[in-house]
């Protein structure tokens, strides 16, 4: 999906005429409530385009945040490798490949998602506002960048039971990047390098045990 695409089945925030952008929870309910049978991507991604990189990496997370098949995360966490490493390497919008922005979920999938994410989304909107804002710059916005692709590179890895909390991470650091909230930033940084402890600390215990096993 090129940045100057617009077809698709779901309007856009600009589309619904309304005087200020809708909030992420309305905006994502609404989704839920008009999507077809599946909805994709792409059309998750023109509904967001006047929104920032982070709200695309807390759309992009979401699905990580549900209890899935395995195996899953390692291709629901790709979205947001892609959206990071734009953010890394300077991109000013967010741009898909066809093989993601044509990667489409059930509308059920999708609905208890939302329904999972919305209430905290409402909590958290009511507290975060633009404050306290660290990341002006162009390098500290790609040290922002780095950080967010570690924690999705972990979301993709298999390790059993640590994919959720790097995902929530991503999902609060989205949050903040998008109402440039520096307190919610702080959180979702604490949150981050919790997870990456929990993540190294599994991989080395399981190399540990299968070096005493081999």
């Amino acid at each position: 999906m090129s940045p100057q695409s617009t077809a698709s089945a779901v309007p856009s925030v600009a589309a619904s005429g309304t005087k200020h952008p809708e909030k992420l929870s309305e905006l994502l309910e609404r989704l839920a409530r008009e999507s077809q049978e599946r909805i994709t991507m792409r059309e998750i991604a023109t509904a967001l385009d006047d929104r920032s990189f982070g709200a695309f990496l807390l759309v992009f997370a979401l699905p990580n945040l549900i209890p899935l098949p395995p195996g899953a995360t390692m291709v629901l966490g790709l979205p947001m490798i892609f959206v990071a490493w734009q953010v890394v390497i300077g991109y000013q919008k967010v741009w898909l490949p066809r093989a993601i922005a044509d990667y489409a979920i059930d509308r059920a999938t999708f609905q208890r998602m939302v329904a999972k994410v919305s209430p905290w989304l409402r909590s958290a909107e009511n507290w975060v506002r633009p404050r306290n804002w660290p990341l002006d710059g162009a390098v500290r916005e790609r040290l922002f960048g780095i950080f967010a692709l570690l924690l999705a590179i972990i979301c993709v890895l298999p390790i059993p039971f640590g994919n959720w909390l790097p995902a929530f991470a991503v999902a609060v650091l989205g949050v903040a990047h998008t109402e440039r909230d520096g307190n919610c930033l702080a959180v979702g940084v604490l949150i981050g390098f919790v997870s990456i402890a929990v993540a190294t600390l599994v991989i080395t215990a399981t190399g540990a045990l299968l070096t005493m096993l081999f």
